[in-house]
This record gives structure tokens, sequence and C-alpha cells, in this order.
């Protein structure tokens, strides 16, 4: 991995920002519990990552994120890790983004946002709306979104920020068993609880609760599943069939679905939750990875109008 180097960033007021509500003070202590999971989860074994591809550690305005460069890349990624809103990191998805880089061709930028419940909603928004910026601003060419879990959610607020903002919406949004409603409703929760191993109910509303921290979960940039998405991008979408955020992901697909929004899923069986992040080398995440770089390649190539 190269030294850590800064890219160049905007002065003045973000036309993006400017739509979001300001960044709040935590009202929680770190809970002992979760600080023994992230210890946990920073080390946990991981595949390597895949070679041939250059990986950075790059601030974009001032959020720190690693960057996955295969040879002669074509577009731009922004890469949203999953964890709750309180666990992970971008080096710990650092695996997959190589992965992702080597089969779409993109350059993958991985965001290392702020998590709860030491930093509130909005911050990890804020951290994604500043870095996606930032790259549209250099290129004049919106990246492809995607993420997983939470970071599915991140990357559908990014949608309903840019949309409210009036900004350029990413070139496509690739979802991966996405937690969209922090109202955690859902009735798969219930139907899918004796086979989802990963989430639950329980860890839903508690990491919710910690993310939140008083903020109502019927806003569409905290719970984008009940945003309008009638100016949504083209849409990838993975779920397992035992997970318990199943209906998130089919209730998103048919909101997009009936908005015209040209959109893709995929129902896997007998797969964990997130599995092609979580799992990479496993035969059903390289099946997924195959379709996300189909859907890529095209949107990343396309010429601007």
């Amino acid at each position: 991995m190269t030294a850590e180097r800064t890219a160049t960033t905007n002065s003045g007021s973000s036309g993006i920002q400017a739509v979001l509500p300001a960044v709040r003070r935590s009202t929680m202590a770190t809970p002992p519990d979760l600080a023994a999971r992230r210890a946990a989860v920073g080390t946990m074994p991981r595949p390597s990552p895949i070679p041939g591809i250059d990986i950075s550690d790059i601030r974009y305005a001032d959020v720190p994120c690693v960057v996955c460069t295969p040879p002669e890349p074509r577009g731009v990624l922004v890469y949203f890790h999953g964890g709750g809103y309180r666990l992970g990191s971008a080096a710990q998805f650092t695996h997959f983004a190589t992965r992702l880089a080597g089969a779409t061709g993109a350059r993958v930028v991985v965001v290392d946002f702020r998590l709860a419940p030491e930093h509130p909603y909005p911050a990890a928004l804020h951290d994604a709306t500043s870095v996606y910026e930032q790259l549209l601003t250099e290129s004049g060419v919106p990246p492809i979104a995607i993420g997983d879990s939470a970071g599915g959610g991140l990357a559908a607020a990014l949608v309903v920020t840019c949309i409210d903002a009036e900004v350029a919406v990413p070139r496509g949004l690739v979802l991966m068993s996405p937690w969209l409603d922090l109202r955690c409703v859902a009735d798969s929760y219930h139907s899918r609880a004796a086979t989802d191993q990963l989430f639950s109910h329980d860890a839903a509303r508690q990491a919710a609760d910690q993310y939140l921290q008083g903020h109502h979960a019927d806003d569409p940039l905290a719970s984008p599943l009940i945003a309008d998405v009638a100016a949504f991008p083209p849409a990838l979408l993975f779920a397992s069939t035992d997970e318990v955020l199943l209906d998130d992901t089919v209730t998103m697909a048919s909101g997009l679905a009936r908005a015209g929004v040209p959109t893709t899923t995929h129902f896997t069986p007998g797969v964990p939750h997130a599995w092609p992040s979580v799992h990479p080398d496993r035969p059903e995440s390289a099946a997924a990875l195959d379709v996300i770089a189909r859907f890529v390649r095209p949107l990343a190539t396309e010429e601007t109008t």
C-alpha cells in the first residue's frame, strides 16, 4: 500500500452539503461490547487482495479512503462498506474492493466514513456526499455508487441527497443486501430470523438507535426505502432469500420498477447476508461479481452528453 496522499479539495460551500442537516455531537458513549466487537472484527482473517491492483490511501474532501486502481482504469466506483453504521473500515474491505476493481476495470474508492455511536447521523452521509462531490468535480463524470448492508443504505441515501441538491446522481447504483429502512418493520426480520446468522431484528434496532440517536427513522435520508425514487439511476440489487433484510430489497426493487427506473434484482438462496463482500471467494460471490461487472462496464465507459 502506498503512502497516504491528499487529493485536491474544493473551497467554499458544497451544493450537496447544503441540503443535509448539521453534524451532531454524540449523546452516547461507546458500549464496551461494541468496542470488543470492533476489535474482534479487526483481527478476523480475510482473503488477500488480488494481485495487479494498486492500493493507495487517499483523502478526498478530508475523508480517508482506500483507492484500488486496476491497470488502465475506466470509470470510478465509490463504495460504502457494511457494518450497521458502527462496525468496519475501508481497510477491512480492501480484499473485496480489489476484486471489484479487477472485475469491472474501474477505480474503486472505498470511503472510510465515520461510525456511530461516536458520530451519529448524519456524519456518515456527510462523508459519503463529500467524497462523491469531489470525485464528481474532479472528473465531471458521476461515479457509480455501490454498497453492502448499511453501506447500501448509505449509497441509496447519497442518491436521495443528490436529487434534493439538484446535483448529478451516480451513473448507476449497486446494492448488496442493503439495509434501507431504519424503522426495522419488515416482515422478513421475523420470517427469516432462523436462517440469518449475521443480522437480526434486535441487532438492527440497536444499530439504528446508535446511529440515529433521536433522529426520526422516517426521514428518507436515513431510510431511503421511503424516498421518491423516480429520479434514481439504473440499479442492480442483490439479496439472499435467507436474510432478514430480504424485504428491504424486494420493496426497493418494486418501487424502482414502478417508477420506471431500469432495475435488475438477483435473489440467491443458501448464502449469508452480504455474501459478495463478506465471502468474496465463494462461487456465488464470483457469480455476483460477474453480474456487477456486466452492469458497471457499459455505465463506466458511457460517453457524457
